[in-house]
């Protein structure tokens, strides 16, 4: 029975192995990933390696937020006249003397789409004109408008933006309006769907925002950042 079955012990070697195939693993699949999305947005016009820094910079960029101003928060009142403000956790109505909401922009999930788009824009404006212009405001607006009749405001949370919703409407604004897969179709589809994005679900749901009752809203960053990043990524597929 002795000769049946034998235990043969993990050597430190064999462990070391593990370690080293799991810490490849892990490397490799994001650098991959980071590899595809670089050729994706390669086709907009850029390098492969100005875009991957374009990539990497709007990833580092996301836990950079930009304080605009703050203002004071708008609530029901409670028999006494005083204002309330929801508990994060039981959602239940606290007193508060004066709640204020810090507004921020994000540098990774805003700004730096923004430069990209006017970039982008001015280089198709050489080649196509004054119509792709156009063209890309039409589909920013339309992408912006679908964006807040989608994009939810939760109480205590913030802004919550649909993740494909605003991307698919820019792809498809994209080919409809630049007349099929190319380069007028890509800028107007990330031109339109980032920015319209950042309109829909950051700019435009300000007034109700005033009363969800968080502490801090960025624009471009937690609730949107991965519906801005989609946008460029599918919109790079077309160009």
């Amino acid at each position: 029975m002795n000769g049946i079955f034998r235990l043969s012990p993990t050597g430190s070697l064999s462990v070391l192995a593990i370690l080293l195939l799991v810490g490849l693993i892990v490397l490799v699949i994001p650098l991959l990933i980071l590899g595809l999305a670089g050729a994706a947005f390669s086709r907009l016009g850029f390098s492969w390696i100005e875009a991957t820094a374009v990539i990497l910079l709007m990833l580092l960029g996301s836990v950079v937020n930009i304080p605009l101003w703050t203002f004071r928060r708008r609530f029901g009142k409670t028999e006494t006249g005083k204002p309330l403000v929801f508990d994060a956790f039981s959602g239940e109505p606290v007193p508060a003397e004066q709640p204020v909401t810090e507004l921020s922009i994000n540098l990774g999930g805003a700004v730096i789409p923004l430069v990209v788009s006017i970039y982008l824009l001015f280089g198709a404006y050489r080649l196509e004109g004054d119509m792709l212009l156009i063209r890309a405001g039409i589909a920013l607006v339309i992408v912006a408008l679908i964006t807040r009749m989608s994009t939810s405001i939760a109480p205590a949370y913030g802004v919550r933006a649909p993740l494909l919703v605003p991307a698919v409407s820019a792809l498809v604004l994209g080919l409809i309006l630049g007349g099929g897969p190319g380069l007028a179709a890509g800028v107007i589809a990330f031109a339109g769907g980032t920015m319209g994005t950042v309109l829909g679900a950051g700019i435009l749901p300000l007034p109700q925002i005033k009363t969800c009752g968080v502490s801090g809203i960025s624009i471009g960053g937690s609730g949107m950042f991965g519906a801005v990043v989609l946008c460029g990524l599918l919109a790079a597929l077309i160009a």
